[in-house]
């Protein structure tokens, strides 16, 4: 594969020498200068090379990537050759970015047709459209008729209009393929998805299909050019990386509000955090926040307001809004109506918020790429220094935060996760395949596996799908499954089944699962509220969670219910904000490990190695303070040393002081729980952070030390896991998620929607049906377990951390009176999103402070 990182800068006039005319001089007019990605890309595409594009918001890699494109357009739009079909197609996953670019196409082209008019150039039009779900019939209808030279669409409707009959004709010489976000695609079934549409796209070519990928700060660059660019007869095709995210100047502190984080009330907090916030914003012009969670918002916003008064309008923007309201904020942050916008995670993309100066971050992104990412919406322009603050108030995640900003300074980012062969993903587009014509299974699957994520996938493995999706197993047909495709194992061929495959295809296609709030009964029938279905696919049985002010323990689940009775004086097991938590990144947490290392071995020089992190006094002052105390009250965890700490009480509770990330904590504590269970012959509840997890046994069972050291052994780790998730919540909502993408079980059957409610009660029926005749290997209970245990899990990096046990890494276990000062967040499970929760605060000072006292009495 052709990798050239930052490829080759080319000058401006050899850039303009290839220009159209016209082009050139609306550019000269309007922009003067080339971008750095302008200078690095714009040049590749005219020579036919696909090219990656990685740089920060407002750089101009939006234009850098159209600009090619532009110029062949104009070029035939002058001499009036532009024929009735596509020449480009430009794909987001965002609708709002569609009709951003549609409008920064159109005012530009406008200006080029001025220009035109003024020097007596008759030009015809170049056409652009937006073709999503959104997109009415008439307007279809109008692409139809006239193929639109520039189509804007979303990966979905992309997958749709590759089987439409007319359409996919004025897709046959597509010369550009533009897309955007690629770092928010790359990561999920979505860009899976995509990937296999852009290779089905590539097969219908008779010319050269030149690919540019749009991306924020992500690593290996490498591997996402390699999903970009995907597979041609084995071998990885050619791909250039234009790589300036090194371009940009950014200004990253950690902010800690209070001397002594133990010490500090919730009140003084909450008081600090706004104080701290508004000092901020009113020094500022516009000022975007991010918190983690949208619970967190809508109280940031709330507060603010209070404190900010009329003349510092503040809006919130999440995901939870409807997409009015989250239009009106952008189009009047755009318009400087707003000074201050607070969001979770919807505004990280490229949508066009005009000029912010000031980026806050309340509690850790989580990962280092995030942070870049969020940072980057500061200072627009390319030679504006991108200024972040990251606030935090828990000892954690100030150790976090400052390990974290120093990494981000350096530029030393997370490796993303590019799915493996989804297997449901894998099921529409076969049955889209079957659409456009018949197969041989040899051609269908070069195709396929010219897409990185099935560059990997076995002729066994496809055999299976087409069997699955040809309706070979009766079993499924007396649960009204039946098949869509037909396959003929003698001759290896398939194509579609009938009439009503079509429009199954179009209305079930897509990866985002419905999802909807789940029912909290009482087991004698009282309604009690709602959870968010993310959270209740967490729960295990007997988990304890509050809701409502009051504490349930979670019992067993039927459709969209999950019935619990109520226990008083239990601790919770789960906190409420579970679900929205994103997770840490396993690289930033080995980073992280590698710190506590640093400091165990040299605390007395702490001030000299926390000079190079980013921080303010407080935080210095309180990350020495919370090391020293771990080291005198018990062991300080790091890369070379895993620390077990056993808490023998009313009930033990055993800390695995595994830094590694919530994803595969969760494999791991998922597993010993089995393993200690099967063992003991106990139900073992389980806790479990970004920094380790809790096993919490009854009074009179307990791990002998040799007992945990045998949990460590990776020999049916995986067949472990997998016991672990029978019976699970997670299990039975995955698998519905997965079998509606998988087309077993539809959304929309004829214009008909089915609830969620029924789609869950058919995938339980159906999930207990396949385990009993079929077992783990049929493709869609195969493909549950994967996403799981490698999507929502991390199977990966929880096998290589387990790898070093023993090797690299000791296992040291101590016995302990109180949850040290490390274990304490999880023993009261304090990932709390850092703006609420008296109680809490009140158990972690009370705790701290028997600790302090047990320090005194053995000095």
């Amino acid at each position: 594969m052709l990798v050239i990182v930052q490829g080759n800068a080319y000058d401006d006039e050899e850039i303009k020498s290839r220009l159209n005319p016209i082009l050139r001089e609306w550019f000269e007019a309007k922009y003067g200068e080339f971008t750095p990605p302008q200078k690095y890309s714009i040049m590749e595409a005219f020579n036919g090379n696909n090219v990656l594009i990685s740089s920060p918001t407002g750089s101009g890699k939006t234009l850098a990537a159209f600009m090619t494109a532009l110029s062949r357009l104009l070029d035939r739009a002058v001499e009036g050759t532009l024929e009735d079909r596509v020449y480009v197609v430009y794909v987001s996953p965002l609708k709002a970015l569609n009709n951003d670019i549609r409008k920064n196409l159109e005012e530009p082209l406008n200006e080029i047709y001025e220009l035109a008019g003024r020097k007596k150039i008759r030009i015809q039009k170049i056409r652009v459209a937006v073709r999503t779900g959104d997109t009415d019939s008439s307007e279809k209808q109008r692409q139809l008729r006239k193929p639109p030279h520039i189509l804007i669409t979303t990966p979905e409707s992309l997958a749709i209009a590759l089987c439409s009959p007319k359409f996919s004709k004025a897709l046959k010489k597509v010369e550009f393929l533009i897309i955007d976000e690629l770092h928010a695609l790359a990561e999920n079934k979505r860009g899976t998805h995509l990937s296999l549409s852009v290779e089905r796209l590539q097969e219908i070519q008779e010319g050269k299909m030149v690919r540019i990928g749009l991306s924020a700060t992500i690593h290996p660059l490498e591997e996402v050019a390699k999903f970009l660019a995907g597979y041609e007869n084995g071998r990885e095709r050619d791909c250039m990386i234009a790589d300036v995210t090194f371009e940009k100047k950014i200004d990253i502190s950690v902010l800690s509000l209070v001397e002594n984080l133990f010490n500090a009330t919730a009140e003084e907090i909450s008081e600090r955090l706004y104080q701290t916030l508004a000092e901020m914003i009113r020094e500022s012009k516009t000022t975007l926040i991010f918190t983690n969670t949208r619970s967190a918002t809508e109280r940031v916003v709330f507060h603010l307001k209070k404190i900010m008064g009329e003349e510092f309008p503040v809006a919130a923007h999440h995901s939870s809004l409807s997409k009015d309201v989250r239009l009106e904020v952008e189009e009047k942050l755009k318009r400087g109506e707003l000074k201050v916008v607070v969001s979770s995670t919807s505004l990280e993309l490229g949508i066009d918020i005009g000029y912010v100066d000031l980026v806050i971050l309340i509690g850790s992104p989580k990962s280092i790429n995030r942070a870049l990412q969020r940072i980057g919406r500061a200072g627009h322009k390319l030679h504006e220094t991108s200024v972040g603050r990251i606030v935090v108030l828990d000892h954690d995640d100030l150790i976090e935060c400052s390990v974290l900003a120093r990494e981000a300074l350096e530029r030393r980012l997370d490796r993303i996760h590019i799915p493996e062969k989804p297997l449901d993903v894998l099921c529409q587009h076969v049955v889209g395949m079957a659409i456009e014509r018949k197969w041989s299974v040899d051609d269908a699957l070069r195709v396929v596996k010219r897409a990185y994520p099935y560059r990997n996938l076995t002729k066994e493995e496809f055999v299976a799908v087409l069997r699955y999706l040809a309706g070979k197993y009766s079993e499924l047909e007396e649960k009204n499954v039946y098949g869509k495709i037909w396959f003929d194992e003698d001759t290896m061929e398939f194509g579609k089944r009938g009439k009503m495959v079509r429009p199954i295809y179009y209305l079930n296609t897509g990866t985002i699962p419905d999802e909807v709030a789940v029912s909290v009964v009482t087991k004698d029938g009282h309604h009690v509220g709602k959870v968010e279905e993310e959270f209740a696919e967490r729960l295990v049985k007997g988990d304890i969670f509050v809701l409502a002010g009051r504490t349930f323990r979670f019992l067993r689940s039927r459709g969209m219910r999950i019935i619990v009775e109520e226990v008083k004086g239990e601790k919770p097991t789960v906190p409420s904000w579970f679900s929205e938590q994103l997770p840490l990144s396993y690289d930033l947490a080995l980073r992280i490990q590698e710190f506590r290392k640093e400091m165990d071995e040299n605390l007395e020089n702490a001030h000299e190695i926390l000079k190079s992190f980013p921080a303010d006094r407080n935080a210095v002052e309180s990350i020495i303070e919370y090391f020293d105390e771990q080291k005198r009250f018990s062991i300080i965890p790091h890369s070379r040393r895993l620390v077990v700490e056993k808490l023998e009480e009313e009930r033990n509770y055993y800390f695995f002081h595994t830094l590694v990330g919530r994803r595969a904590n969760s494999a791991i504590a998922r597993t010993f729980a089995y393993r200690v269970g099967k063992a003991k012959r106990c139900n073992v509840q389980f806790t479990l952070n970004d920094n380790g997890f809790v096993l919490i046994l009854p009074q009179n069972k307990r791990l002998k030390d040799s007992e945990i050291i045998d949990l460590f052994e990776l020999k049916d780790f995986e067949e472990d896991l997998k016991e672990a998730l029978m019976k699970t919540e997670i299990l039975r909502r995955r698998f519905r998620h997965v079998a509606v993408r998988s087309l077993m079980i539809l959304r929309n059957y004829l214009g008909r929607e089915k609830s969620v409610w029924r789609q869950q009660v058919n995938a339980d029926t159906l999930l207990r049906l396949l385990l009993k005749h079929f077992g783990k290997e049929f493709p869609v209970i195969k493909e549950t377990f994967r996403e799981i245990m490698e999507d929502a899990m991390d199977i990966k990096n929880a096998r290589d951390y387990l790898s070093k046990i023993g090797k690299e890494i000791d296992v040291v276990i101590t016995r302990i009176p109180y949850p040290s000062p490390f274990g304490l967040n999880l023993y009261v499970m304090g990932e709390e999103d850092v703006v609420l929760m008296e109680d809490r605060r009140k158990v972690l000072r009370e705790l701290h402070e028997k600790i302090l006292a047990y320090l005194s009495a053995n000095s």
